[in-house]
């Protein structure tokens, strides 16, 4: 299979990439509209079409940002860390809860694969994969991430709940699980 080269983004769509992250950050996906994002950089909309050749382009270019900034923010959590899935489990929920309308557009719809820059992806897999050496636990581990930050997200949980508790228990039974499969692949049961 041939791997597809994404051109990197020109100075001046990088500009119109980080209004438009900018405008979905304040305002949510809704507002992310080609027309809104040329009313934000005061040109019609379809000089924009000059930089990036549709919508899906756009939100390709945001992903892609997105995960840069999250690759780089779990890489900094593995520095130094005694207990490396606690501390991205912390990270990465930090991530999710400072940039919802990001996170929801990174995480809500198929990834634009062949849209990102090589590497990217398996660049912001990587910290997770280091932590429980694992591919099938690490996705576990990222599962139940998700799933607990889109509740945390949709306010699905009761008021007052502990969630921090409620991270620490999946967190937790998750290590043990690693700590196991680690050992069977080492022959230490």
């Amino acid at each position: 299979m041939t791997e597809l080269v994404v051109k990197p983004l020109t100075p001046r769509a990088r500009e119109i990439v980080a209004a438009a992250r900018e405008l979905l950050e304040h305002e949510g996906a809704d507002a992310l509209t080609m027309r809104r994002l040329a009313e934000r950089l005061s040109i019609r909309a379809p000089s924009l079409y000059k930089h990036l050749p549709d919508k899906a382009a756009l939100e390709a270019a945001v992903i892609a940002t997105g995960l840069e900034d999250l690759a780089a923010v779990l890489e900094a959590a593995l520095i130094a860390e005694a207990e490396p899935l606690v501390a991205l489990a912390a990270a990465y929920r930090a991530f999710a809860l400072s940039h919802p309308h990001l996170y929801r557009l990174m995480n809500d719809r198929p990834l634009p694969r062949d849209q990102l820059p090589a590497g990217l992806e398996e660049r912001a897999a990587a910290p997770l994969l280091r932590a429980v050496e694992n591919q099938t636990c690490a996705r576990a581990v990222w599962a139940f991430a998700h799933g607990m930050i889109m509740l945390e997200l949709a306010q699905r949980f009761p008021q007052g709940a502990d969630l921090d508790a409620a991270w620490r228990e999946g967190v937790t039974a998750l290590q043990a699980r690693a700590d196991y499969s680690r050992q069977q692949s080492k022959g230490l049961d």
